[in-house]
């Protein structure tokens, strides 16, 4: 691995680089990704993209569309699936730019902030740009480690159901009435039982060799998927009795929900930086997201028509307790394994070169490794501190991705372009767009906090569904 740097600022710039070239010796200045015989092709791209946007609350949508309404919730989810891949191109625009003002081979989403902030008008933030390309940083590691407690807690709670329910289940594909009862083994057990194998997992460095694992959790997700589209579209009830829209409380959470769901804003750079051709990105995007949206809203709908006021926090829990469906929980939990790995690679490309600059030569490795196990356990200890997996989602939606993917796009775009006459529709559109995604973000936390700290009652995320 080289040393990308012997502090905290040359290492964020290389941060999107390292995503590829952690086994080179070849300085981030010299390289130019289109020219790397081993760039991503368009399908190792793609099949990344929907990887890293197919996760945990991919599952939670029907939830999500019971906390919005029938009508509401599909519309919503598709304006804020629009929105996202808008401000998805919005940071692609700003990062050319940029690169070509700056003459850099290429910027990744921090250095765009920061490049942005030392050309704009305002002395103060001129004085203070590299802030920007630091709170880009922090809030990028917060959500990445984020969507990994999440996934912790999914895969920990699926292989509880898988366990537990073992001397119930069936080859008789009924549906079953939700009970909770008592665990046999805590949540916990299940979640130091993953450890260290996600430890293991996450010592793979190379992005492009982590894309065959990548396929392989595509495989396993789509045929998760389809076992519970088989389900879902079978004897859907009339949906009459559904609500059109529901309170504006449990809207909040549909929002915090809706934008975790779009987990791949922190890989659109990276991404494209290491095509084999870069100018084909924005098709791979458009191509990717349109099924991904698609996906969602079919998913959410569907669930929700099905399950109606049983919805609850992943679909897994609504499905009958028979072999074919138990399947999905353990091929659904294998995508998410293998997801882990890629979206870990983002807060540890930041964190690792910092880490590693403050030791010898001698100790690089040593350090490696004890910071990836550290982030891993991080990960681990705060999954099992908060036991509501859906509150969980919907937090880390409202709180940091919100910012990521609706907030800061539109401002880095006003910041970049004002000096060159930007239009005044473009000026409102993108106020307009910061705005909404400020509201969701400050409402949408506080609902999830304040539910946080209610009693847990009937709806246990983290408990296994008995059915009888």
């Amino acid at each position: 691995m080289s040393l990308l740097g012997r502090d905290f600022h040359s290492s964020l710039d290389d941060v999107s680089k390292s995503l590829l070239e952690r086994n080179s010796n070849v300085t981030a200045e010299n390289v130019h990704p289109a020219e790397e015989a081993s760039g991503l092709s368009r399908m190792q791209t793609l099949i990344h993209l929907l990887k890293c946007n197919i996760g945990t609350g991919f599952l939670g949508l029907p939830l999500a569309m019971k906390n919005a309404g029938l009508l509401v919730g599909p519309i919503s989810l598709l304006g804020i699936g629009v929105l996202t891949v808008h401000c998805m191109v919005i940071l692609l625009n700003c990062a050319h730019h940029l690169s070509q003002r700056w003459q850099k081979t290429f910027v990744n989403y921090g250095e765009a902030m920061m490049y942005s902030l030392e050309t704009c008008p305002n002395a103060w933030l001129r004085t203070h740009s590299a802030w920007g390309r630091y709170t880009v940083s922090f809030l990028l590691i917060t959500t990445q480690l984020g969507f990994c407690s999440v996934y912790f807690m999914f895969m920990a709670d699926n292989l509880q159901q898988m366990v537990e329910e073992a001397h119930m289940t069936s080859n008789n594909c009924q549906p079953r009435k939700f009970l909770v009862l008592a665990p046999i083994l805590d949540i916990r057990f299940y979640m130091l039982t993953i450890l260290p194998f996600l430890m293991l997992l996450v010592f793979i460095q190379n992005l492009k060799l982590l894309s065959i694992f990548s396929s392989l959790a595509n495989i396993t997700t789509l045929g998760s998927m389809a076992l519970i589209f088989e389900y879902i579209v079978q004897e859907i009830p009339d949906p009459s009795n559904l609500p059109l829209m529901a309170s504006w409380k449990t809207f909040l959470l549909f929002f915090g929900t809706a934008i975790f769901t779009f987990e791949g804003v922190g890989m659109v750079l990276p991404l494209k930086n290491q095509m084999r051709d870069p100018q084909q990105f924005p098709f791979v995007l458009y191509l990717g997201m349109s099924l991904v949206i698609t996906l969602y809203i079919c998913l959410g709908t569907l669930g929700y028509m099905k399950f109606g006021s049983s919805t609850q926090a992943t679909i897994t829990l609504n499905l009958p307790n028979c072999w074919p469906y138990q399947s999905v929980k353990l091929l659904y939990s294998i995508g998410i394994f293998f997801t882990y790995a890629l979206q870990f690679h983002v807060p540890a490309d930041i964190i690792l070169p910092f880490a590693v600059s403050q030791v010898s030569e001698r100790w690089t490795l040593f350090v490696d490794l004890s910071v990836r196990i550290a982030l891993v356990c991080l990960t681990c200890v705060s999954a099992i501190l908060i036991p509501r997996l859906d509150l969980v989602i919907s937090f880390v939606g409202s709180v940091s991705s919100s910012a990521l993917a609706l907030i800061i796009p539109p401002l880095l775009e006003l910041i970049t372009f004002y000096p060159e006459d930007m239009s005044c529709v473009t000026i409102a559109k993108d106020i307009m767009i910061s705005i909404l995604g400020l509201l969701g973000c400050v409402f949408g936390t506080y609902q999830a906090l304040y539910e946080l700290i209610q009693p847990i009652g009937h709806s246990v995320a983290n408990a296994t569904g008995v059915y009888a």
